[in-house]
């Protein structure tokens, strides 16, 4: 038997015969979903809810251009899904989910008609880099043999490692700015230019640290577990999780929106899968001064300017191994994508965006009608930009595969505005919880020994503001739900 305490907070007043609630997490991202799965689990009572009409937060999969063409609304490609020790642990392909392997991991286009191919194979991916195949090796080889042991110490919040030596040889890479080691490792364009395009994913400028730290990870989870996408779309992550959760136990309510904390049921512990801003929002109230302040000192980054396409037929890509890359990183030099990244970061919509690039069609024939193909493009944008950006991004496809708008049967576009819009964690259209840094890292949302414990006893954060941050793993919520944990043992 659970000891009987009081809410985390002051609720309304209910009926004395009202059963006080274990948890409630509210957001049903697979953070939110991940922390209630965990805490259902160990046989707590836990309640879901969710503003929108459908679970999933940034794991939603619709029909956003035309009838039978289902379109990832943000996340779609998920090499941290599969490499994370939690989803692992819960088995969500009993649940439905089945994970579509393309036939190479990433393609990285050139303006000469090549590509930079990141391969599941160490070996093949250097044999491609000409020059630099052995300083590839150097640097990757170590990691990925180690790779399920370099992910369980460091996606996660700051401990000590159980193979320190493994964490000091990512850190010497890592912990750096991604041009400072693409120029350090490599000497020709194709290798730089493929390390430059994983940085990216960091939403940093290049010269920043620790960009590198982003490439690196997402390089070795593409050669130890690819870079795979869920059979269906990216909506069917959320319902394993949300079918795992109801085996629990669990009870999940969608089409509520939360404005306060005292509109919740009693609770001993509320965690939330939102980030700083809106917390402060609905439970600000229950904090100190100090720590509500930290709390809006919290900086989130740039945007993001989405694009997603109806195609007559597939993109044709000149370099013919794009034609079998799940994901495409289109943005041609270092020095480009550098520009670019830089501009965004600087307030700038850029002239030629860095674009990422998904084709689901040409590995899961499913997502649309007979003979059509999806695609979904997005670049980075200032925070909060108002920049139509449609023609940049089209015209970085067309760059790089001639032919490309001829094939448009419809778009959707979503500005930053639009994806804060859709999702109230994209914070101006940033969709990683907040900046990356070194600040940021693992002091998120602020720096202290439980990050995802708040300063008042029984609130908690569970989304991607804590460590390890954006992605689709889970991990955010399942080291909240630790922490919730120990408090209901109490």
């Amino acid at each position: 038997m659970h000891q009987q305490v009081p809410p985390a907070y002051s609720a309304k007043p209910t009926c004395a015969a009202l059963k006080i609630l274990d948890a409630i997490v509210v957001g049903s991202g697979p953070n939110g979903l991940s922390a209630a799965v965990a805490l259902a689990r160990k046989g707590h009572s836990v309640l879901v809810i969710e503003a929108a009409d459908t679970i999933g937060g940034g794991s939603r999969t619709k029909e956003l251009t035309l009838p039978g063409f289902h379109h990832d609304v943000c996340s779609a490609v998920h090499p941290m899904a599969v490499a994370s020790s939690f989803f692992r642990e819960i088995e969500l392909e009993k649940h439905g989910l089945e994970w579509v392997h393309p036939t190479v991991p990433l393609a990285h286009p050139l303006d000469d008609g090549t590509a930079a191919v990141l391969h599941r194979s160490v070996a093949e991916t250097a044999e491609g880099l000409g020059p630099d195949a052995m300083a590839y090796r150097k640097l990757m080889s170590p990691l990925v043999r180690n790779a399920d042991g370099l992910f369980r110490d460091l996606v996660g919040p700051f401990r000590f490692p159980h193979h320190p030596i493994l964490s000091a040889r990512f850190a010497l890479r890592g912990v750096r700015s991604g041009a400072n080691l693409a120029e350090s490792y490599f000497r020709g364009d194709p290798a730089k230019a493929l390390l430059a395009g994983l940085t990216g994913h960091s939403q940093l400028p290049l010269e920043k640290v620790p960009s590198a730290a982003a490439a690196i990870m997402l390089g070795v989870a593409g050669h130890a577990v690819g870079w795979p996408m869920p059979r269906g779309g990216a909506q069917r992550i959320a319902e394993a999780l949300a079918s795992v959760f109801r085996e629990a136990g669990g009870t999940i309510e969608v089409g509520r929106r939360v404005q306060s904390i005292n509109e919740l049921p009693p609770a001993r512990a509320v965690l939330f899968d939102l980030t700083p801003r809106q917390v402060v929002a609905i439970a600000g109230e229950q904090f100190s001064q100090r720590y509500r302040q930290k709390l809006e000192r919290y900086r989130y980054g740039m945007g993001v300017f989405k694009l997603d396409w109806a195609l007559s037929g597939p993109i044709p890509w000149k370099a013919e191994a794009c034609r079998g890359a799940g994901t495409l990183h289109l943005g041609g030099t270092l020095n480009e994508i550098a520009a670019s990244e830089r501009s965004s970061w600087n307030g700038m919509p850029p002239e030629k965006p860095f674009v990422l690039l998904t084709q689901p069609t040409m590995f899961d024939p499913s997502r649309a009608p007979p003979g059509k193909h999806i695609a979904w493009g997005y670049c980075h944008v200032p925070h909060g930009s108002t920049f139509d950006m449609t023609e940049r991004i089209e015209s970085q496809v067309e760059r790089f595969a001639p032919g490309f708008r001829s094939l448009i049967i419809a778009r959707h576009t979503l500005n930053p505005a639009g994806m804060e819009s859709y999702n109230a964690n994209y914070i101006g259209g940033e969709i990683n919880g907040g900046v990356h840094d070194m600040w940021q890292l693992f002091g998120r949302p602020v720096l202290k020994l439980d990050p995802y414990a708040t300063a008042t006893k029984g609130i908690f954060f569970c989304s991607s503001s804590t460590p390890p941050g954006g992605g689709v793993h889970g991990l955010c919520g399942y080291f909240a739900a630790r922490s919730a944990l120990r408090f209901l043992r109490k």
